[in-house]
């Protein structure tokens, strides 16, 4: 039976109506996997000589042990972003005379073999070999490498039972920012106190099969989900679902183009796609601690633009290359309506300078690394306010791809095309090049005056871009229209 799933599934995946559309994406995706796993080898392979060489006089397996907590916590959030549950099309067998209980454990069993549970043992096993061959105890050994594949399959079934719920990706995501600001002004060494537990598996390998016991019981209570589930009229029951009315009539100051910001908001709240982009606002406002609190970027001024407009502009960018495909699902009944289409791009406008001027202000601790960086982040956003808003918005006018909203955003390339990836060019390299280049030429006061000076020249030509942009959009009208009835 398990070999007829198979055979189904890949008989499924090349004749794929989007097999031929999407083949381009495979390979992209083929070439990012094969570049991590090259990664992940070189670390394994070369981290034991790399650790020996930074810390002579530490242990490098008690090294790697004291990150483990991180290592294992940012597992779980990228699995929470990235990973897609284990899908099978199980309507059609459930009235074959197939047990449940098979399929159950095939869709289970299937996601064991995820490219997320592999890409990790191409660490750990190379990073085992070489402490085998140096001389380590090898029992201690085999049993802290069968710990760590328990572990990253625990995580994929933990994944599963929380990946609907926020709440517990909040919760990851305190547990490693607090361990990270923990560690790093030495309240407690509290990576060094979950990588003594890793130390005393090492040490007694035979409790490594408490990692056993964990796998197991989250094994249980995915099928017990999942088993509950598999029924016929569970699956094709009409979902109900009860929307919860927020209360938005703050808006209203803005005018005649609220109700388009209303609509917006509740896109951004109510749908998968966007929630997951959502996310991405986060990581965007933290993005200058992996660069910020290192010595080795203190001096590396021309970095500062660049986190400065991606800092600002992190929801400027990722919602707003994908104007007006948001609105795909119902662009033709919008357009069928009696308003004026500047209405409609100034909404967008208004919605994506409002937060660069939020992020701008939620970022201003980063001072305390420097003025020069609250100077540039302050640029930044002026030049996000008046030169990257207008850029995004006449690229959105190229957008013919339709987007559905109740798909994950993480490594879903649907809506993509050649417009997202050319407009990086004027978003994020453009800035960062002309304010590197009068940085070295000139000085840091008329790099940021010069980028400043942009941002200003785009919020006075305001009324006359937004003209030309309308009247691009008015021009492709009926062109989107089609395009976004097109299935993907």
């Amino acid at each position: 039976m398990i070999s007829h799933f198979l055979k189904l599934e890949w008989k499924q995946f090349f004749r794929s109506a989007a097999f031929g559309k999407s083949i381009g994406a495979k390979i992209l995706i083929g070439f990012f996997a094969i570049y991590f796993i090259l990664i992940f080898l070189g670390m394994g392979f070369g981290g034991f000589f790399a650790i020996k060489e930074m810390y002579p006089d530490k242990d490098p397996l008690m090294v790697v042990n004291s990150f483990l907590l991180f290592a294992i916590t940012g597992d779980l959030m990228f699995r929470y972003l990235m990973q897609k549950l284990p899908v099978m099309n199980i309507k059609p067998l459930l009235i074959l005379p197939i047990k449940k209980k098979t399929i159950v454990n095939y869709v289970l069993v299937k996601s064991s073999f995820s490219f997320f549970n592999i890409l990790g043992l191409f660490f750990y096993i190379p990073f085992a070999g070489v402490l085998i061959s140096k001389g380590y105890d090898t029992n201690g050994v085999l049993g802290w490498v069968f710990l760590m594949i328990l572990l990253i399959q625990s995580a994929n079934f933990l994944n599963f039972l929380v990946n609907k719920n926020n709440i517990a990706f909040g919760v990851m995501l305190v547990v490693l920012l607090g361990g990270y600001l923990v560690q790093r002004y030495e309240i407690f060494n509290l990576a060094g106190f979950v990588g003594q537990g890793f130390d005393f598996i090492y040490q007694n390998p035979i409790y490594a099969f408490l990692g056993v016991v964990l796998l197991v019981v989250l094994y249980l209570l995915n099928y017990k989900q999942l088993r509950s589930q598999v029924y016929l009229d569970e699956a094709i029951a009409t979902k109900v679902k009860e929307v919860n009315s927020s209360d938005l009539s703050w808006l209203n100051r803005f005018g005649d183009v609220a109700p388009f910001m209303k609509n917006d908001l509740r896109l951004i709240t109510r749908n998968k796609r966007t929630k997951s982009s959502f996310f991405i606002l986060i990581i965007g406002l933290l993005y200058g601690l992996f660069f910020y609190p290192q010595p080795i970027y203190a001096d590396k001024e021309f970095l500062f633009a660049f986190i400065g407009v991606f800092s600002t502009g992190a929801f400027l960018i990722n919602f707003g290359q994908f104007i007006p495909a948001w609105d795909s699902g119902y662009y033709n009944m919008l357009m069928s309506q009696n308003f004026k289409y500047e209405r409609y791009l100034k909404s967008k406008f208004t919605l994506m300078s409002a937060s660069v001027i939020i992020l701008f202000v939620l970022g201003i601790p980063y001072v305390y690394f420097g003025w020069k960086i609250l100077v540039v982040h302050f640029a930044a956003a002026i030049y996000n306010v008046g030169v990257n808003t207008h850029v995004i918005l006449y690229g959105g006018s190229f957008n013919r791809k339709k987007i559905n909203l109740d798909q994950k955003a993480a490594f879903n390339y649907q809506g993509t095309g050649a417009v997202q990836w050319i407009i990086g060019i004027p978003l994020m390299l453009l800035p960062m090049g002309v304010f590197a280049l009068l940085n070295w030429l000139v000085s840091f006061e008329i790099a940021v005056s010069v980028l400043a000076g942009l941002g200003f020249i785009g919020i006075a030509l305001h009324k006359k871009l937004m003209a030309a942009i309308t009247k691009k959009y008015v021009a492709s009208k009926y062109i989107m229209i089609h395009s976004f009835k097109q299935e993907n």
